[in-house]
């Protein structure tokens, strides 16, 4: 497939941003991962390593491939430097509306007006997010799935003035990657997240309930719906808190009861228990992975 793009660069060096460098850079893309602190890329880099080096294992790449790869990459902390030429940025900066819009208007002044933006968030409106650009047609969501190298889906959401133009780009750029791009219109929690936070609080409901246990509850949705991870033990990956924060605002945003966080998961958040980062959510975490007790 024609690749639209022939340089990209990525603001933000977290598990985000240089997984999404690490694609783009097998696509065959000149990348630039950028981060205000040049100790954050070496670190993305180093995990980028460590993500290509396990695809060398299992015969996906060859160790020359690999070598190429990384050799796409440049590292930066200058901001100008990493923009300059970019057709493609997109951006994964903490999930802030306030660090977002201010990094956009600042490199809307600063790139041609065919560059395109995008960000990776989750969850944050597309439509407010460009509401100071000069240029808003050329700014759309681009959210892609942890891990990136593995997880094929990425969102595509467009805001209320985004063009065709871009979203086209964007998808055949998407597909270029290797990934598989749904389209979806700029509202609370796009299609993913609030699907995905509905399942996750109904079945916090259940435990609550005393329905059923987390795990047998987590292998209803694996084994009867073919879910790769049930929703109790994807709350514990993602964390309480972010799934409380999500629920929070998916609630004022939508006014939906579906969406009310359950007094469980606000109990839980309160004495700590937060999930694989704590060792302690619906399941007791151990470095070997997590044992069925809640």
């Amino acid at each position: 497939m024609t690749q639209p793009f022939q340089r990209v660069t990525v603001l933000g060096a977290g598990t985000m941003g240089h997984g999404i460098a690490s694609v783009c850079a097998i696509a065959g893309l000149d990348t630039v991962l950028y981060d205000v602190d040049l100790g954050a890329v070496d670190t993305g880099l180093k995990m980028i390593r460590k993500d290509l080096d396990g695809l060398v294992s299992t015969g996906k790449l060859t160790e020359t491939e690999r070598d190429e790869v990384l050799g796409r990459i440049q590292r930066s902390s200058d901001l100008a430097f990493a923009v300059h030429g970019a057709q493609l940025i997109i951006e994964a900066a903490p999930e802030s509306m306030d660090i977002k819009r201010g990094l956009f208007r600042l490199l809307d002044q600063r790139v041609g007006e065919d560059t395109i933006f995008a960000t990776n968030t989750a969850s944050l409106s597309i439509s407010q997010l460009s509401s100071d650009m000069d240029h808003p047609g050329r700014f759309l969501g681009v959210h892609f799935f942890n891990p990136v190298h593995e997880n094929h889906l990425v969102e595509v959401i467009w805001g209320d003035d985004t063009s065709e133009v871009a979203q086209a780009l964007v998808v055949d750029f998407v597909r270029s990657l290797g990934k598989h791009p749904i389209l979806v219109r700029d509202s609370p929690g796009f299609a993913t997240s609030r699907l995905g936070t509905l399942l996750g609080l109904e079945a916090i409901r259940m435990v609550e309930a005393g329905v059923s246990r987390p795990e047998d509850i987590d292998k209803a949705m694996v084994l009867g719906y073919g879910h790769p991870e049930g929703p109790l033990r994807l709350t514990d990956l993602i964390g309480l808190d972010v799934q409380l924060e999500a629920a929070t605002y998916l609630y004022e945003a939508l006014g939906s009861e579906a969406f009310r966080p359950p007094k469980l998961l606000e109990q839980m958040v309160a004495e700590g228990k937060l999930g694989k980062k704590t060792g302690q959510g619906f399941y007791s975490w151990r470095e070997d992975g997590p044992s069925d007790e809640h």
